[in-house]
């Protein structure tokens, strides 16, 4: 089983994606901060695509949470 399919990472994503709503933000508000397409966060929140570590300290400093509170 790759990691992206893992019940932790899995875990991970959806402490992601509740933070994002409890931001107050839509998918498309996130992905203009970094610069990138709403897709990105889609597939992201989706585990179609990883995030790495910098891309997840981004998220959080979006997010005003902790990455340590993600993960």
């Amino acid at each position: 089983m790759s990691t992206i399919a893992s019940k932790e990472y899995r875990a991970i994503i959806e402490r992601l994606i509740k933070a994002r709503k409890d931001a107050g933000l839509t998918q498309v508000e996130v992905a203009d901060q970094l610069g990138k397409p709403q897709s990105f966060i889609s597939k992201v929140e989706s585990r179609e695509r990883r995030l790495d570590i910098i891309e997840l300290k981004q998220l959080a400093k979006i997010y005003k949470v902790n990455v340590s509170d993600l993960i």
